[in-house]
């Protein structure tokens, strides 16, 4: 796992409820955001303007959600116009849930 998505990244960035509902809406975007004009949902991800729209929060609160998750390595940004659209790096996510269940030793015996 990189250095920015050591177990204590991740759990922090998902630590914040709104952050943890980011994750839950950009990992189903079709059924949480309409058709975007520039941008697939899936392919492109979901502009920060929707998101934003959605969570009921400033757009520079948003973007500073969106870095923590992207320092974290949960998601990954990509400018179209004027725009930036997030998706989530599901491998990445993958990696970092293996890596905390090895951490706390899911299997081990009490």
């Amino acid at each position: 796992m990189k250095d920015s998505m050591s177990p204590l990244t991740v759990l922090k960035a998902l630590a914040n409820d709104k952050r943890l509902k980011i994750m839950e809406w950009i990992l189903s975007p079709e059924e949480h955001f309409p058709p975007q004009q520039d941008g697939d949902l899936v392919e492109d991800g979901v502009c920060v303007g929707f998101i934003t729209e959605k969570i009921g929060l400033s757009q520079p609160t948003v973007t500073s959600h969106m870095k923590q998750l992207a320092d974290a390595g949960l998601v990954t940004s990509k400018q179209i116009k004027n725009w930036v659209f997030y998706k989530p790096d599901r491998p990445a996510i993958r990696r970092a849930m293996s890596e905390i269940g090895t951490l706390l030793d899911l299997d081990r015996q009490s």
